[in-house]
């Protein structure tokens, strides 16, 4: 394996680029078009606009037919990043609150080191995806034919995790990541003068008695041993001070792992909001969709993975428990069999998507390895 330590300086001054100029899910031009214009100076086969901003780029070696895929995300969040540092977000309201900066940097110099110096026999696809943050990026990059213009037997991705030290790598087979499911729950009723209640059908009570409703369907009409969350995040209504609202809305997400408990939870979020609804005399609407799918790691692969990463990390783990954070990798496991791992980017780093995260540079020489290892692994010349 070489010793990335050179290159890490320039991923660094790319990271810092990307960091300044964040651009949301389907907006990433700018993004891709950096991605693109590297890895054609790498030498690679580059193809833009896949899925709308989604770049491809390919480099073979050898004889074997066998081929493989990398892939990093490139969209950024609708936060505003409150952090001092000289790469801030020069673009109003949008970040890499997740670190999406610090996967395209490092896999870009993975494809650099394996374009210039080999080591592999067979086919790499460098998957550079838009619209992680919402879900949408990898079926765009599907529905435009990704698969059959650029075949691969198998995807492997890695994400960065606050907390986890820095040169640390963590998978684990089976179940890793959970579904995401969104929900919209309309009420209507007739509000009204806050002083007189009794003229109205107002949403606000009805409303918050939904929301500590809802709670029980997790705590009691899901099996325990099903791992499962459901918050509700917002509440909107059209009252104000002195007024009591008409219209609220109650929107927030759900996380399973199994299909069945996404319908669960879904059937019983209909028949308790179609209740309080009749309770309070208003009317309940629920709109509910599917955005994540829940990511499933091949067992096999995994244990490849782990094994790969064993020669470039100072330590490897299996998670023993999968988290309820959603990935939209999921998409791609859906076709072919993959892995996705998690490397650290440090042990005092702030949360995901906080207005104050920031990549660790230090951890992008890691993710260049671990993927540099993950590829000659797979497509073994020996």
């Amino acid at each position: 394996m070489m010793d990335t330590t050179a290159l890490e300086a320039e991923m660094t001054a790319w990271r810092h680029d990307l960091h300044r100029h964040p651009e949301f899910g389907f907006e990433e031009v700018r993004t891709a078009a950096f991605v693109a214009e590297k890895l054609r100076s790498f030498g690679l086969d580059v193809t833009e606009g896949v899925g709308g901003t989604g770049v491809v780029g390919t480099v073979q070696r050898g004889t074997s037919n066998r081929a493989i895929a990398l892939r990093a995300d490139m969209d950024a969040l609708r936060i505003t990043e409150t952090s001092e540092t000289g790469w801030a977000s020069t673009n109003k309201g949008v970040m890499h609150a997740c670190g999406h900066d610090g996967h395209t940097a490092m896999l870009l110099g993975a494809a650099q080191v394996l374009a210039q110096e080999g080591g592999f026999d067979g086919t790499i696809r460098f998957l550079f995806q838009p619209a992680e943050e919402w879900g949408k990026g990898a079926l765009a990059m599907i529905t435009d034919g990704l698969l059959s213009r650029f075949p691969f037997d198998e995807v492997f991705g890695l994400h960065n995790l606050p907390g986890l030290p820095v040169g640390h790598l963590e998978s684990r087979p089976g179940p890793i990541m959970s579904a995401e499911d969104n929900f919209e729950i309309t009420l209507h009723g007739q509000g009204g003068h806050a002083a007189r209640p009794q003229t109205t059908r107002e949403t606000m009570v009805p409303a918050c008695a939904l929301v500590l409703d809802l709670q029980t369907i997790v705590a009691r009409r899901l099996d325990p041993t099903d791992v499962a969350v459901l918050s509700v995040t917002e509440i909107l209504t059209d009252g104000t001070r002195n007024a009591l609202p008409g219209h609220a809305r109650i929107l927030g997400d759900a996380r399973s792992f199994r299909p069945e408990v996404s319908t669960r939870i879904e059937a019983e979020m209909r028949r308790i909001a179609s209740g309080i609804a009749a309770a309070y005399g208003v009317e309940a609407k629920v709109s509910y969709t599917r955005e994540f799918v829940p990511l499933i790691n091949d067992a096999d692969l995994t244990a490849e993975v782990l094994t790969a990463a064993e020669t470039v990390s100072t330590q490897v783990t299996e998670a023993s428990q999968p988290m309820t954070a959603s990935e939209d990798f999921a998409r791609f496991l859906d076709h072919v069999p993959g892995c996705f791992a998690f490397i650290g980017n440090g042990e005092t780093s702030a949360p995901l998507h906080s207005p104050t995260y920031d990549f660790n540079d230090t951890a992008l020489g890691h993710g260049c390895r671990v993927f540099i290892a993950i590829a000659r692994q797979r497509l073994s010349n020996a």
